[in-house]
């Protein structure tokens, strides 16, 4: 390689280009995509370890678990609603219209399917009946 100056006296070299063949390039490519991989590995096994610290971080506090409890409960009784809710549409749609399907704007059929249950009932006065 040849040396030479640029104005502040510093030695520069002269670049030279060196070109991979097919196979060092393939060698090179897989070496990377490995290392990208192992990297990957690596920081989900960190990952879950911090998410174990955290979860038994908020396991360990009365107040957050108490908190969680809740917000369990809201949800469910949330998602009581919300099936509820389109439940009576159905049935609404179902009433009116007469038909017992609807074609979603999808272009997808749906059918309306209900589904019986039985409970106990209770009384005004606590006494089952």
């Amino acid at each position: 390689m040849d040396m030479t100056t640029q104005d502040d006296s510093q030695p520069i070299q002269d670049a030279t280009i060196v070109e991979e063949t097919p196979a060092e390039m393939l060698v090179n490519l897989e070496s990377t995509i490995k290392e990208h991989i192992a990297s990957v590995d690596k920081s989900k096994t960190e990952l879950k370890k911090l998410k174990e610290m955290l979860a038994d971080t908020y396991k360990n506090d009365p107040t957050y678990v108490e908190h969680d409890k809740l917000v369990k409960e809201a949800t469910k009784v949330r998602s009581k609603t919300k099936s509820e809710l389109l439940s009576d549409y159905l049935r609404e749609y179902m009433r009116l219209s007469g038909a017992n399907e609807i074609e979603g704007d999808d272009g997808e059929v749906r059918d309306i399917v209900y589904v019986a249950k039985l409970v106990k009932r209770h009384s005004k006065f606590g006494n089952n009946s």
